[in-house]
């Protein structure tokens, strides 16, 4: 019995087709046939009903796909704790980032990474913070950057890595140039230029001006803060932004946000705390909170 095997016996399993997981395997279709074959001359029994259009397991497959499974997850395990004491890293991390990351170096994080362990591939996907949470706690993703604007559901670990001010902005042209302050309230009748909902700056205004008893008027809505800051800049609205932003763009009047006081706009890297994690993953999780942390 050889494991390529029970790899490809549990591939076709899954897929319920010989042709797909041969795809998946990356071998041709004839050779995953034979070796299932050979498994079961070996075994003295069927493992696969192959004589409806989808690949069925037969009663003696099903018991014996757990195990495979098993056989298959010990030798990972194996290579796992290998790679662990000769500090060799390799595998996939995935990464989850918000449009919004603000002054955040990124690139500079991965770029570090791949430095020192280019055997590991790594994948990047854009998403608003509540796609990006949901991910994290599915697997989907091994860590991400996301607007925080709460305590995140258990099971996640978080680091704040940028905690800054809110402040209010509006166009060069704007009456309100002439302020230094303002409360949320008093920009209720104004247009906002807002990010979408599901993002943690979003989730921030909006409980903001609920607190100040204010409902926001929201007319614009971009998933790129910078493309919020245009937009203002062009007369189009108003809109709350963190400080490094407004700044960012010194054609912009900002404003102190007085009423309700103390907003601020905080990133965090976020990442499971329960389930299993790849040794990879977890060099890079440390390492981006080594890097990133404030």
């Amino acid at each position: 019995m050889e494991l390529r095997q029970l790899e490809y016996f549990v591939a076709v399993a899954e897929e319920a087709n010989f042709t797909r997981a041969a795809e998946r395997l990356h071998v041709a279709q004839p050779g995953v046939s034979a070796q299932i074959r050979r498994l079961e001359r070996e075994l003295g029994q069927p493992l696969l009903d192959r004589s409806a259009r989808a690949v069925r397991l037969t009663e003696v497959g099903a018991a014996a796909l757990p195990h495979a499974r098993a056989a298959l997850a010990a030798v990972a395990g194996v290579r796992q704790a290998v790679d662990e004491l000769t500090g060799l890293v390799r595998g996939q991390v995935s990464m989850g980032m918000v449009s919004s990351r603000g002054p955040v170096n990124l690139p500079d994080l991965l770029a570090r990474f791949h430095e020192r362990h280019p055997a590991v591939d790594i994948t990047l996907a854009e998403a608003t913070s509540d796609i990006l949470l949901a991910g994290v706690a599915d697997g989907r993703f091994d860590i991400a950057l996301i607007g925080l604007s709460g305590e995140p559901p258990p099971g996640i670990g978080f680091e704040v890595v940028l905690d800054e001010p809110l402040v209010a902005i509006s166009g060069p042209d704007d009456p309100l140039t002439s302020r230094a302050s303002i409360t949320l309230s008093e920009l209720e009748s104004r247009s906002l230029v807002s990010l979408p909902k599901g993002t943690g700056m979003r989730a921030i205004v909006d409980a903001a001006f609920l607190a100040d008893s204010a409902q926001p008027r929201v007319t614009l809505e971009a998933g790129d803060p910078n493309v919020v800051a245009e937009l203002v800049g062009r007369g189009l609205g108003v809109a709350v932004v963190p400080m490094s932003l407004a700044t960012h763009y010194t054609e912009l009047h900002a404003m102190e946000i007085t009423r309700p006081a103390g907003l601020r706009a905080k990133l965090a890297l976020a990442w499971r705390t329960e389930g299993p994690v790849s040794p990879a993953a977890r060099v890079f999780i440390s390492q981006a909170r080594a890097l990133l942390a404030l």
